[in-house]
């Protein structure tokens, strides 16, 4: 089974539901994945995943210093799992925070100087990393997750995060 990053767009309203009522939340969660499917844009889909290329995200992310940790979230929401580990969120303003810094981050610059060999000795799932070309596996899930992030960011919107 694979492992896959999860997104959950929430008005600031819905995020105090959420933190009172965090089963509410994976309901509507659900319904939003139900809702949007598997075919809708970034920046009007509710419910969004980045697949299994959250976990070089995360590297480079974090490699480059990102001010933001929009792959794994910031604040736990609740300690009960949704899915791998329990969600965590970002609150509207680090949203706003990760989109602009986002605007100003090219793939081209998350992978400079990027060995495949890093990845793979830091275990990043999944084990493809056999060439610099492999690097490029995670350029669309990027751009769509800036265009998310954009999103909820100009809607004044918090996100949940969590590993599905």
């Amino acid at each position: 089974m694979s492992m896959n990053g999860a997104y959950l767009r929430l008005t600031p309203e819905e995020l105090a539901r959420a933190l009172d009522d965090p089963e509410w939340a994976w309901g509507f969660a659900e319904e939003s994945l139900d809702e949007d499917g598997e075919g809708a844009a970034p920046a009007r889909a509710r419910h969004f995943t980045t697949g299994q290329t959250w976990h070089v995200l995360g590297f480079l992310l974090e490699r480059a210093a990102f001010p933001v940790d929009v792959v794994m979230g910031e604040e736990l929401l609740t300690g009960e799992p949704w899915g791998y580990e329990p969600p965590r969120y970002l609150a509207p303003d680090r949203v706003r925070l990760a989109a602009d810094a986002l605007r100003r981050t090219t793939y081209d610059r998350l992978v400079e100087g990027v060995e495949p060999a890093e990845l793979t000795e830091a275990e990043i799932h999944p084990p493809i990393w056999e060439s610099a070309a492999s690097l490029d596996w995670a350029r669309d899930a990027f751009a769509s997750l800036r265009e998310y992030l954009g999103a909820a960011a100009s809607a004044g919107q918090a996100v949940v995060v969590w590993i599905d």
